[in-house]
């Protein structure tokens, strides 16, 4: 029989927060992911899995900038949980997906439905890539490889993920990091790993072996959090961002893969939960991430935008505050803040 997190969530506590290693996996105490073959079976075998278009084209969208220089801030949503982040002159691109499958094989596995929004080889200079964690529509290392090829970016990742990507990029510049241990990349850019509620595997045997995280993006005055994946639990992770880092200029939500919730509220936020993220961060502005690319759970392709916009009215969050842009689009975001 599983262990399953309570559905209450009483038993986390602020304390909690702190990622243990005991010496061979990392976990959070009192957080627990559903792990066993018979719920997965239930899960897969349930008959509740909407059906999603085999394919769909993007709409047209201006390229990203080449660079974003000073106090503005855009972000271009690439797909999935891939985002562009210029600001103070940098580019930095979170989670790189651009394979066809999110699967070790490309001939079978999670298949997207849509091309990603900016293609890889159009990509303006990259140069920093922040990698949340190990699973496969984060860590596409074929991409991962090209960029590193053409961008000889560094890539900050939380620890135990540089002995996967080194097996395939050897060259590759990987930096490690914990929960609160900042990597300063420039004198203006500092990026933190962040708490998240997730769990990492890669093969059959590497379960939790290495850490997961959110990301502290600071360039200059500007902050950007990327949420990458998480549960929600009592929000404290979000709390606890917050009051140790400032609220953040932008917030980068997964919106998307949350159903059904007795199986994946422990690891992914539904659209109601990432309006609450949204809040409890004090983000100025959202951009919802994590959705209508590729599909890993049960809801409808158009489920997490729909449900978005009732859970934003739901929060009190105006409009524009928390946007789901089409893929490819870059939201020039203290343009939209302030209409």
């Amino acid at each position: 029989m599983c262990h399953k997190m309570p559905d209450d969530d009483k038993s986390y506590h602020q304390t909690d927060l702190n990622v243990h290693h005991d010496g061979e996996r990392y976990h959070v105490p009192a957080h627990n992911v559903v792990n066993c073959t018979s719920d997965l079976w239930k899960w897969q075998t349930s008959g509740e899995k909407q059906k999603w278009p085999k394919w769909i084209e993007n709409e047209t969208n201006p390229p990203p900038h080449r660079r974003v220089y000073g106090h503005a801030l855009s972000a271009t949503w690439i797909g999935h949980a891939t985002v562009l982040v210029q600001t103070g002159g940098i580019n930095i691109l979170t989670d790189p997906f651009f394979s066809l499958r999110a699967s070790p094989f490309q001939f079978a596995g999670p298949k997207r439905v849509r091309k990603p929004g900016v293609a890889l080889r159009n990509l303006p200079p990259i140069d920093l890539i922040l990698l949340s964690h190990n699973h496969y529509d984060h860590m596409d290392l074929p991409a991962l490889r090209r960029l590193v090829n053409h961008h000889n970016a560094p890539i900050l990742t939380p620890y135990g993920n540089a002995r996967i990507v080194n097996r395939w990029i050897r060259q590759a510049n990987i930096i490690e990091r914990g929960w609160h241990e900042p990597f300063e990349h420039s004198p203006d850019v500092l990026v933190t790993p962040t708490p998240a509620l997730h769990w990492s595997k890669r093969t059959f045997k590497d379960r939790n072996k290495a850490l997961w995280s959110a990301f502290m993006i600071e360039v200059g005055s500007r902050k950007v959090y990327f949420g990458a994946d998480t549960g929600f639990g009592t929000g404290e992770h979000f709390m606890q961002t917050r009051a140790r880092y400032g609220a953040p200029d932008l917030a980068l939500l997964p919106i998307g893969a949350y159903e059904p919730r007795w199986f994946m509220k422990a690891q992914h936020i539904d659209p109601d939960e990432a309006a609450h993220a949204h809040n409890l961060l004090g983000a100025k502005t959202s951009l919802a991430i994590h959705h209508a690319t590729i599909q890993l759970t049960d809801e409808a392709i158009d489920a997490p935008v729909s449900a978005l916009q009732a859970a934003k009215l739901n929060h009190g969050i105006e409009d524009n505050a928390f946007r789901a842009i089409s893929v490819g689009e870059t939201w020039e975001v203290d343009g939209l803040a302030k209409a």
